[in-house]
């Protein structure tokens, strides 16, 4: 049974995804969770703060999960193929921990945010660069160039696929993204 305040994270995530930050109120993820509104205010003294926390918890899931499926690569190769067959896999749902795909969690919620100097606004950058980083990690002999050019098709295969519901958005990507390898 999870505790009331990881209750209250993990129901508001998966309704923050589905329908967006701006479409879910504070009542609802109350009713979902089950949780009175006095618990929620003893954790989070805003609707931002339980935003910020799903942030946090979305991006822990999502890196322990890209990492494990870049840690197995023998080559710059593998790690494009591994990456954007990850990827596929996460547009075909066949990733229990990250739910249905919806597109990107920091990408949708950044869009929803009014002050792009804010705190969430401020935390989907971070998580982009810590993908950034993680990416470098598995390529450490690439150019920064070669890994802006890897991310930023990523991030067009992730969008591709949620806009156009193109599940092959990543698969396509591995022969681009391979001709962009430094030798």
């Amino acid at each position: 049974m999870l505790d009331k305040k990881s209750q209250l994270i993990t129901t508001a995530l998966r309704l923050f995804y589905a329908n967006g930050i701006n479409g879910v109120g504070i009542n609802e993820i109350l009713k979902i969770s089950g949780v009175a509104k006095k618990t929620l205010y003893s954790y989070f003294a805003s609707k931002d703060e339980l935003v910020l926390a799903t942030l946090h918890y979305r991006d822990a899931i999502f890196i322990d999960w890209l990492r494990s499926e870049l840690q197995r690569s023998q080559s710059d190769s593998e790690v494009i193929y591994n990456l954007f067959t990850a990827l596929g896999k996460w547009f075909r749902n066949d990733v229990p921990e990250l739910s249905d795909f919806r597109g990107c969690y920091f990408i949708n919620t950044s869009g929803q945010c009014t002050d792009m100097q804010g705190t969430l606004f401020d935390y989907c950058v971070t998580h982009k660069q810590k993908i950034r980083a993680l990416i470098k990690q598995y390529l450490p002999h690439q150019d920064d160039s070669v890994i802006d050019a890897i991310c930023l098709i990523k991030e067009g295969a992730i969008v591709s696929a949620y806009l156009h519901q193109d599940p092959d958005a990543a698969q396509r990507c591995i022969p681009i993204a391979l001709k962009w390898l430094t030798p």
